[in-house]
């Protein structure tokens, strides 16, 4: 599956990743690598916000990219979700607006490389 990556204007240290999954409307969530913030996404309730660390292509795509190059996820990371803070959510929806997409938007809090 092929992403699209944009960098959001003003944010240097965000970028977003827009995969192939419908999300309804709801609210912003972030999803921590064994607690560190790395990627802000929306979702219509916690449930659904915590199904995202079951799935197979996050670890997978989280274990190509690099920042200062340490990969962002182990395959032993911890991944947990939380409800996002003021500033995360101002980068989501930032990264939200510039994609225009109705598909599941991925606002990367950290510099990244992929592999």
């Amino acid at each position: 599956m092929s992403s699209l990556v944009i960098a959001p204007p003003k944010l240097t240290d965000a970028a977003l990743t827009v995969r192939s999954m419908t999300v309804f409307s709801g609210s912003v969530f972030t999803m921590d690598v064994d607690g560190k913030a790395t990627f802000a996404f929306e979702a219509k309730n916690f449930p659904e916000a915590f199904e995202l660390c079951k799935e197979d292509w996050v670890r997978e795509d989280l274990t190509t990219m690099t920042s200062n190059g340490v990969p962002l996820c182990s395959s032993t990371a911890k991944l947990t979700v939380r409800r996002a803070g003021e500033a995360e959510i101002v980068i989501y929806r930032d990264a939200a607006m510039q994609a225009q997409t109705d598909d599941l938007v991925l606002a990367y809090l950290v510099d990244f490389y992929v592999n």
